[in-house]
């Protein structure tokens, strides 16, 4: 699937080789494709080592279930009308086994109806943090009940990664496919 950004091109043949490194790591790692935020910030080497070492814990390593952490890149994705970022984890959600439904929902804007209450734990924690910045003690005391608290810091970490990831596509208006964008383009002003 193409991919299409507002970034100038990178010719392998002309890379640096902190960016060729970085770029094989990306490559051989579980990702296997220099998609995404990854096409903005192999422009900075040093900043996509450690970017991509972080993404690559907060999707494949955390405690949580695939399903809670693609709910979580979801209502992010959502929250920052990330095109880019929706049109890549809206199919791997539904592969984790998020509803049909909830995903609508959240492209929507409107809070799903959740059948499972690990899911509507995810969502009332990451609506919180992005609306108040914060979480009182019985949401907090609720997700440690629920997940734990190292489980509890990760998904923070997942918020908080994918909401880095959502600016930089943003951004870099990074694009994937041509067709329907899955967000309204809010206007620019000058």
């Amino acid at each position: 699937m193409s991919i299409d950004s507002r970034l100038s091109s990178l010719d392998e043949a002309t890379m640096a080789p902190e960016q060729r490194r970085v770029l094989d790591a990306i490559l051989s790692g579980p990702r296997g494709n220099l998609d995404g935020p990854f096409l903005a910030w192999i422009h900075s080497p040093e900043l996509a080592d450690h970017a991509q070492r972080l993404g690559a814990f907060c999707r494949y390593g955390t405690r949580l279930e695939l399903r809670l952490t693609e709910l979580a890149i979801l209502f992010t994705a959502a929250w920052w009308q990330s095109q880019a970022e929706w049109q890549i984890h809206a199919p791997i959600a539904r592969d984790a086994g998020v509803d049909e439904a909830v995903i609508e929902a959240l492209q929507a804007g409107r809070e799903p109806a959740f059948a499972s209450d690990d899911e509507a734990l995810v969502y009332r924690l990451g609506k919180t943090l992005y609306t108040t910045r914060r979480v009182d003690e019985a949401l907090y005391a609720e997700a440690v009940a629920a997940f734990g608290e190292p489980a509890v810091v990760e998904l923070v970490g997942v918020f908080g990664y994918y909401a880095f990831v959502a600016m930089t596509l943003n951004v870099f208006e990074v694009r994937r496919g041509d067709g329907p964008l899955p967000f309204p383009e809010p206007p620019m002003s000058d």
